[in-house]
């Protein structure tokens, strides 16, 4: 059977760059190692890595300057859900803040309807780079059981939702997540210091426990500046 060694060799090129991208290894504004440099070190002809180069300038990880090589333009995020996104943030090397807008038990007569739950903790929040820009807003709704009854006044375990969500012994079994474009409205355009009408990428994301009972119902606006959907699927 015929095997794409160059095909594979490529891609190879391609992971190890863009694991360096998302690490922190190699950030916005770096050059990269001219192409001599890389190739001999990565162990592929220059031909292939040119090749791989070409497909990280389209993705928007790299541009190319004549006479200067190709610079790192990516400055986004990696998120892997599971862990949380302030733990994610945090490991990724990511220089982001977090603030706390809301967190109060509410009633929302559309998620009631949708989810049979009476009462909900909205937990609202922002995130902002070092710089004071503001990348992201999330508005989280989970349900308000016996457990969580006084999460309002004690605040979340270890500034985490999903350790909060953890400690009262909601766990995730399963949930669905779409991503779409939106555009702000004027009480998160305010928000975001962004004008009313700027297109963001919007994530819904609903979990549910192994009963099949709600866990969390979040919507996030981002900036796709520092955020993009990233799938890894297949063996």
């Amino acid at each position: 059977m015929h095997k794409p060694v160059r095909f594979d060799k490529k891609q190879r090129v391609i992971d190890e760059l863009t694991r360096r991208i998302h690490s922190g290894r190699l950030r916005r504004g770096k050059r990269l190692p001219g192409e001599h440099q890389l190739a001999e070190e990565l162990e592929v002809s220059r031909g292939t890595l040119r090749e791989a180069l070409l497909e990280l300038k389209r993705q928007s990880y790299i541009a190319t300057q004549t006479g200067v090589g190709s610079i790192v333009t990516y400055d986004g995020v990696e998120i892997d859900p599971q862990r949380g996104w302030a733990r994610a943030l945090a490991e990724t090397g990511a220089d982001l803040q977090v603030e706390m807008l809301r967190l109060a038990t509410i009633e929302e007569a559309d998620l009631q309807t949708r989810f049979g739950v009476e009462r909900f903790i909205a937990v609202d929040r922002r995130r902002f780079t070092r710089g004071g820009l503001f990348v992201s807003l999330e508005r989280s709704r989970i349900p308000a059981l016996p457990a969580l009854a006084d999460l309002p006044a004690r605040g979340l375990v270890d500034d985490s939702l999903t350790a909060t969500l953890r400690a009262a012994g909601l766990e995730v079994a399963r949930g669905e997540q779409s991503v779409d474009i939106a555009y702000l409205d004027e009480e998160s355009a305010n928000l975001l210091t962004r004008d009313v009408g700027t297109p963001v990428l919007r994530s819904t994301r609903t979990t549910f426990n192994q009963q099949g009972s709600l866990v969390e119902h979040v919507v996030s606006l981002l900036d796709p500046d520092h955020f993009r959907l990233h799938l890894h699927f297949g063996t």
